[in-house]
């Protein structure tokens, strides 16, 4: 297997990261923003308030869609073309959207714009992890993380406020600028880390890459956790709408300021994550960040089935839990792509494949969970995908070995 030698980071290198956080956050805030714009679309195309969670649904269905072809395809014709590819997509489907007269075209344009997120796992990430060793790789990943937080955190309550200003179609020409601007400095900036350039693509080979890939226990368990562990992140964002609003009579300004404990925690989760990455092991830094995890979420359900408008608590236990995300995901995300010697580009394609999976099956699952029995059964849901995290964790970390040692500043 070739290795990548790690880069300086002056600034071209650093350039690289940073435009791509740009891209990732423009795809992030195309869904944080128009979330709470989601009741103006419903109500513009006469259509009721289950959509509003669907809308993230074919958000994600779109970002699992093609990453079994873009990770492989970029190992063998390069990183870079992909990448560019995916950022002009971007800003075109960003662009139809003003083009949708009804609800279904609405959702299928979403589909098309989630596509986008494809690139983000399977080639931008996958370059950023061969350009870099470990040590540095983490922190630059966890401090990326915060830059792309900054829309889950600002979305909403920018969103909720646009939509009363103006049309909420406008909001895609915004994402659309954002992507451009990306697009210019990634073209300047991007390096060519693929590994299997000038090889040929075939189904067969695909198969037999991705039949390695899933026959390494490790790298599933590891995959599988990754996805669990955020979907309650994911379902609060894509159910809160109506949990806060509609359920819970607060108003849109509320529900916006509801979302900074949350993803404040998150941000500084990763914080601390990039502090201690050169004096601790991503082992040790894992199983810390497991604690707050567990008990967040039991501490949000135990509130919401004792007293089912609890929604101080459920918020209090949920910023907990996403402090725990931002201490462990990006060192367990770190393990598992190395955790299978296949190129980095099928493997990330694989994992975020299996995580997409998982936030589009478990989004619409935490909707009728709340249609169900309210805040309680939604937390409890949570709690379950808390839980398989936990038990994955442990299969993943049996081996003493596995992220044992620390790295270098």
């Amino acid at each position: 297997m070739h290795t990548v030698l790690a880069k300086p980071l002056g600034r071209r290198a650093l350039l690289f990261p940073l435009c791509l956080v740009l891209y990732e956050f423009s795809t992030y805030i195309a869904n944080d923003m128009i979330q709470p714009g989601m009741l103006a679309v419903v109500e513009q195309y006469q259509a009721g308030m289950e959509w509003v969670p669907t809308s993230m649904t074919a958000y994600l269905a779109g970002g699992m869609f093609l990453q079994w072809l873009l990770g492989p395809l970029s190992d063998r014709i390069g990183r870079r073309p992909v990448m560019l590819t995916g950022v002009i997509w971007f800003i075109f489907s960003c662009l139809a959207i003003l083009l949708a007269q009804t609800i279904e075209q609405f959702t299928v344009i979403r589909f098309l714009q989630g596509i986008s997120l494809c690139f983000i796992g399977a080639v931008g990430y996958a370059a950023i992890q061969e350009s870099f060793e470990e040590a540095i790789c983490i922190k630059i990943t966890a401090l990326m993380a915060n830059v792309a937080l900054i829309a889950p955190l600002l979305g909403p309550l920018v969103g909720a406020g646009w939509v009363h200003v103006a049309p909420w179609q406008t909001m895609f020409v915004l994402f659309a600028a954002l992507g451009a601007v990306s697009l210019g400095g990634l073209w300047r900036a991007m390096p060519e880390t693929a590994t299997r350039l000038g090889e040929k693509l075939s189904v067969a080979q695909l198969g037999r890459d991705y039949r390695d890939v899933v026959k390494n226990s490790r790298f599933m368990t590891g995959a599988l956790a990754t996805g669990f562990v955020s979907l309650p992140l994911l379902a609060w964002i894509a159910q809160s709408p109506v949990i806060i609003i509609s359920g819970e009579q607060l108003s849109s300004f509320e529900y916006g300021i509801l979302q900074v404990p949350i993803f404040g925690a998150l941000i500084a989760g990763n914080l601390v994550l990039a502090r201690f990455t050169s004096r601790r092991s991503v082992r040790s830094l894992i199983i810390f960040g497991g604690w707050p995890v567990i008990v967040g979420l039991v501490l949000a359900a135990l509130a919401t089935v004792i007293l089912p408008h609890a929604w101080l608590l459920m918020t209090l236990g949920l910023s907990i839990y996403a402090f725990g995300i931002g201490l462990a995901n990006a060192g367990l995300v770190r393990l598992t792509l190395f955790s299978s010697p296949m190129s980095k580009g099928t493997v990330s394609a694989a994992m975020g494949m299996l995580q997409m999976l998982i936030f589009t099956a478990g989004i619409e699952l935490s909707k009728h969970a709340w249609l169900l029995g309210g805040n309680g059964l939604f937390n409890l849901f949570n709690l379950a995908c808390g839980l398989v995290w936990l038990v994955l964790i442990v299969l993943f970390l049996r081996d003493k070995s596995v992220g044992a040692a620390r790295q270098p500043s």
